[in-house]
């Protein structure tokens, strides 16, 4: 198996578009483990941004901060298939500018 065959996705979106979100993950097949697919967690989290002139936040004013409660979302996904599973996220998310983490996982048992 290569070092990083595997990159963990995290992604943190509003719970209002968690299902258009897993569903996305879903279709590129992100979270395909073995024998199992659909594989994904969320857990909830408070987060904080400024949206900075010129933008057109989905939620909060240009200037403030805000914070909002959120949901992290975290699938594994093979990294030659991470800019399909990004880019598919990209338009399930309701944010001009989503946070999607993706990790190297080195070495994993994923077959």
């Amino acid at each position: 198996m290569e070092p990083f065959a595997y990159c963990k996705l995290e992604i943190f979106v509003p719970e209002s578009h968690l299902a258009a979100v897993r569903a996305a993950l879903q279709a590129v097949d992100a979270g395909h483990i073995g024998r199992y697919d659909c594989c994904l967690s969320w857990s909830p989290v408070t987060s904080c941004w400024r949206p900075l002139e010129g933008t057109r936040p989905y939620l909060g004013q240009p200037g403030a901060l805000c914070t909002a409660l959120e949901v992290k979302v975290e699938a594994a996904c093979p990294t030659a298939a991470v800019d399909r599973a990004v880019a598919a996220v990209k338009a399930a998310h309701p944010y001009e500018e989503p946070v999607i983490n993706v990790i190297p996982l080195y070495r994993t048992s994923f077959s």
